[in-house]
Parts: C-alpha cells; sequence; structure tokens
C-alpha cells in the first residue's frame, strides 16, 4: 500500500521534498497550491520595477511535474484540518493523507496595524508585485500632470518600510531607475531628484548580516541617494503621511510595506502547537508537536532542536530546501527499516545587492566577506542557478545582460486584466 502523502504550498520547502519523492513507488504525493505556478520570490521586486518579467521567475507546476509518475498537483486553497480523519478541506473539495507537510510559507506582517494594511503596497507574491509595477508607473504618469517640479517630486516621494535583504535590494533599485531612468522616460522629471526613503525600526541595515556588510550597504544606499532612517518605527498611515513612533512625519503616495513576515494559522491544528511569530513548533524530525503524521518545512515552522539554532532558524531560502530534502530522506528511510537522520541546518552564508556591481556577501565557513563587484558576481551566479529550471535561467540571464549594458528595461507596462464578470457553469 502506498502511503498518501499531502504536500500544502510549492515553494522552495514544498517542491525540494516533492522532487526528493519523485518516482517513489512507496508513496503517492499530491501538491496543492494556491497558483498553479511555483515562483522565486527573492526576484519580486525586479519584476516589480519592471526589470523582469513575471515568466523569468515562474513556471507552471503541471509542467514542472510532467515524468513524476507517483505525483499530482490540485489547484486549491487550503480551508481546514480534519486530523482525525486524516483529510483536508480546501476550497476545490478534499483530500485524504497518511502524511500532511505544511510547508505554506509566510504572509506580509502588518503587525496588526489596519491602516498599514489596507494603504501601503506588499511584495510577497507575484500579484504583489505585478500591482506595485502597475502602481509605480501610475504614479509617475500622474505626476506629469502636476504644474511645477516640486510638486511631482512631492508627489512620486517613495518610502520603502524594512531594511532587510528585500528593502534595500528594493531602495537601491529604485535609486538606479531614478537616476537612469526616469529622466529619459519622463522628461517633466527633469531633476530626478524624487526622494526614496529606506526607513527601519531598528539600529542597522541587514541586521543578521555582518558589520562590514552593514557599514557597505549603508555607504552604498547613501551614495545612490536614498535617505536611509534609522530607528524609525512605523506607527500609523493615514492620507497619504506616515507617522513614526517619534512622531516624525513623512507625506508620501507610496509606502512599500518590506518590514516583516508572519507565518499563517490553520483551522484544525491545535494552538499549542504554534510558537513566536505564529510558526508551527516541530520537533528534530519536522514533526508538528501534538500531531502524529502532520510536518511543517520552512518558513512555516520553527525547531529549536538544532544545536547550532536553539532559538530556531532563520526564514531563508536554504532552510527550506534542505528540510525539505531531510524529511523526505527521512519517510523514504522509514519504509526501509533505517535510522531517521534529525535536521541540521548548513549555513551556506547570505548575501544582498544593492546595485550596479555593488553588493556584500557573508560565508561562515571559512568566515569570509566579500563586497562590490566580486559580491555582485556571487549574487547574481547563486541566484541564476537557483531559479528552478534552465529555461527560466536563460530568460534572466538575457534580460539581466541586456540591462547591464543599456542600464535600462523595456517592461515598464501598466497591465491591468480585465475583471468583468462571467456567467460560469460549475457542473462537471
Amino acid at each position: 500500500m502506498r502511503k498518501e502523502i499531502i504536500v500544502i504550498g510549492g515553494g522552495f520547502a514544498g517542491i525540494n521534498f516533492v522532487q526528493n519523492l519523485a518516482n517513489k513507488e512507496a508513496f503517492h504525493v499530491t501538491l496543492v497550491d494556491v497558483n498553479n505556478y511555483n515562483f522565486f520570490p527573492p526576484l519580486l521586486y525586479q519584476v516589480a520595477t519592471g526589470f523582469l518579467e513575471t515568466s523569468n521567475i515562474s513556471y507552471p507546476f503541471r509542467k514542472l511535474l510532467q515524468g513524476k509518475s507517483n505525483v499530482n498537483f490540485r489547484l486549491g486553497e487550503l480551508q481546514r484540518i480534519n486530523a482525525a480523519e486524516n483529510k483536508v478541506i480546501l476550497s476545490t473539495g478534499e483530500l485524504s493523507y497518511d502524511y500532511l507537510v505544511m510547508a505554506t510559507g509566510t504572509e506580509t506582517n502588518y503587525f496588526g496595524n489596519k491602516n498599514i494594511e489596507r494603504n501601503a503596497l506588499p511584495m510577497k507574491t507575484v500579484n504583489d508585485a505585478i500591482h506595485l509595477r502597475n502602481f509605480l508607473l501610475s504614479k509617475l504618469e500622474e505626476a506629469t500632470l502636476l504644474p511645477s517640479k516640486a510638486e511631482r517630486e512631492k508627489y512620486t516621494t517613495i518610502v520603502v518600510a524594512g531594511g532587510g535583504p528585500t528593502g534595500v535590494e528594493l531602495a537601491g533599485m529604485l535609486a538606479e531607475m531614478r537616476r537612469d531612468i526616469v529622466r529619459k522616460d519622463y522628461p517633466e522629471f527633469t531633476s530626478g531628484k524624487a526622494p526614496i526613503y529606506l526607513v527601519d525600526g531598528g539600529p542597522k541595515v541587514l541586521a543578521p548580516m555582518s558589520e562590514e556588510s552593514q557599514k557597505y550597504t549603508y555607504e552604498t544606499l547613501l551614495n545612490l541617494g536614498v535617505e536611509v532612517k534609522l530607528n524609525k518605527l512605523v506607527k500609523d498611515y493615514v492620507d497619504n503621511i506616515i507617522t513614526f513612533a517619534d512622531g516624525d512625519q513623512i507625506y508620501t503616495n507610496i509606502l512599500i510595506w518590506a518590514a516583516g513576515v508572519t507565518s499563517k494559522v490553520f483551522e484544525g491544528i491545535p494552538k499549542e502547537s504554534y510558537g513566536r511569530g505564529r510558526r508551527l513548533l516541530v520537533n528534530e524530525y519536522n514533526q508538528v508537536t501534538g500531531t502524529t503524521n502532520i510536518f511543517a518545512l520552512g518558513d512555516t515552522c520553527l525547531q529549536t532542536t538544532d544545536p547550532g539554532f536553539p532559538q530556531g532558524h532563520p526564514q531563508v531560502a536554504q532552510v527550506a530546501i534542505q528540510q525539505g530534502e531531510n524529511l523526505a530522506k527521512n519517510l523514504i528511510a522509514q519504509t526501509e527499516n533505517k535510522a531517521l537522520q534529525p535536521f541540521t541546518y548548513q549555513d551556506r552564508g547570505s548575501m544582498a545587492i544593492i546595485g550596479r556591481n555593488k553588493a556584500v556577501a557573508d560565508f561562515p565557513k571559512p568566515k569570509m566577506h566579500f563586497k562590490g563587484f566580486i559580491a555582485w558576481l556571487m549574487w547574481i551566479f547563486i541566484h541564476l542557478i537557483s531559479l528552478i529550471n534552465y529555461r527560466n535561467r536563460f530568460k534572466t540571464l538575457f534580460n539581466w545582460m541586456g540591462t547591464y549594458f543599456t542600464k535600462d528595461q523595456s517592461l515598464r507596462m501598466i497591465i491591468r486584466p480585465e475583471t468583468k464578470p462571467v456567467e460560469q457553469n460549475n457542473t462537471i
């Protein structure tokens, strides 16, 4: 009897888990996702700024899973889990499982502030990135109708909240766009000096990285013309005015929210199974606390059994990838009556790109730090090989080469899908 495995979420963790069980006849795997495609989150900001096409970082699940005889895909959203009957209830029906694997990632954390949630621009999904691109371009078009330079610059002031890799990379990209592109596309912006702010509630940018990386990043952003404001906790955002905890304010039509993430809560999993950041508590084998056959991987889980990371692992792609691979190997080992291997994270370093020829990279073993052009090349290489297939790698490299030599790209289009309601016949 084959074991039925349901995997909720097709990100780094889910896909790597599935691929390691592909064509293993002891298992039948159903991958469930709310989208019909996998995408590469570290490059969302380049879609949002019009430097990459959506198809560069996305790939259909059904195409990806072709040739994997024991794997199916189901489009649907998880609504609840019936652990007593080993079932998941989806928006598109229900499925039974022997093992359930939660690999749902995270969602944007607004820290309970409804005004920010309503008015700020998140960047967590492909839909977010496309909406952000449309919004930025629309504001530039609207600004061209204003009578004075001062009004145009005020209207297009951008604030990026969050000094982590996403915020840093986005702020740097926007600064280079302002310098190299906006004045050519929009002659109304003769000075190209509309303010770009990067704000963070902490004292440093790229807080998890080395001091050398933090210092270089801070100085590079300033040289690009980004106004970096640290120890600035966003308290509210009403009527296009950001109010900070210390009472300072910034007027902006464009607040991009990259200030934090939180995990999701699932109906059917007991409250005591959740830990800090709503992450599912798991043991050394990624089994969810208080359950017998439910596992959690990647950003959605909190594992404190790893000696090197007693407070839990960072919510980064490599953790998700390695946990997916380890769980798959353990399930295979279980069918062969072999010993299970507890998960231990192999930290392969962290990096961030700031702009053209400017990046930082830290590696723990041996401890090394790189910055500037060499770190930029490393960032390019690592992100290319991390894309899911050769097609995406080739298309992304082609776009990057064109952008590097021209300092431009031709993807700045406002595309709004038609939302006209269509009468549907749901009879199958």
